[in-house]
């Protein structure tokens, strides 16, 4: 499993398309959404300047583009061209297929994550306690990690002519109704109720928690938990389902 890992993110790095989407995209946004903001304007429903709140907003869109755009596609051809298959004649499980495949997209969130905080930093002058920068790495590295499983499930249920469009639905989606892409208090009350229970809605509220120097929520980590095991379990069962069919 170690091998398949290190190749994907190898193949990954070598992809000039991932640089860009996935590192260079999301610290562009940051710079047209939160960049161009007063720093002292407070977002609403929150307590967060607008550059706080779009850094990681952004770093987490971001993260999000690494695991689920790249992981879906990626496994659909892999699927169409055999290597999938050529994988199953190896000593490889599937379970360790599935956590290969999340794992080394989770490896490649890392990169758009640090541009994002390194350009908030650079350019916003965004600062906060040297803790409370290595814990929103670490809360959004490892919350990425529901969004890898989500990317090996999509793959597996879409074919490669369809899983882009099904990919940019669950992609946009999740992104913009979580809060990634503009503040959900601006949405009426019946659409904020239901964003509240979605996986980029408790995502972001991680890092915003600890910008504000508190703890992450235990209701965002117990709805992302539960995430988790659906989509990885969904991943899982996906491809136990195509194994049949070889």
């Amino acid at each position: 499993m170690n091998v398949l890992v290190k190749l994907e993110i190898t193949r990954a790095l070598r992809n000039k398309k991932y640089l860009f989407f996935t590192v260079l995209y999301p610290a562009a946004l940051f710079l047209m959404l939160g960049g161009t903001l007063d720093g002292t304007t407070k977002v609403m429903g929150t307590e967060l300047t607008m550059p706080a709140f779009y850094m990681v907003a952004m770093a987490s869109f971001g993260a999000l583009t690494a695991v689920l755009m790249g992981n879906s596609e990626r496994i659909a051809k892999e699927r169409e061209q055999g290597w999938v298959r050529q994988l199953r004649l190896t000593a490889l499980p599937g379970r360790g297929y599935v956590l290969a495949k999340t794992a080394s997209a989770g490896v490649l969130s890392l990169p758009a994550i640090l541009a994002v905080f390194a350009v908030a930093a650079a350019v916003k002058d965004v600062r906060f306690d040297a803790w409370q920068w290595f814990a929103l790495v670490g809360a959004i590295w490892a919350g990425s990690l529901v969004f890898a499983a989500l990317g090996v499930a999509i793959g597996y249920l879409a074919s490669g002519d369809t899983v882009r469009p099904v990919t940019m639905l669950f992609y946009f989606g999740l992104s913009i109704l979580g809060g990634l892409w503009m503040p959900t208090a601006n949405f009426p009350q019946w659409l904020q109720d239901i964003c509240a229970w979605l996986p980029t809605h408790a995502y972001a509220a991680l890092g915003q928690a600890i910008e504000l120097g508190n703890a992450p929520h235990a209701r965002d980590m117990a709805i992302l938990a539960v995430y988790f095991v659906l989509f990885t379990g969904a991943a899982a069962w996906l491809y136990r389902k195509d194994s049949l069919k070889a």
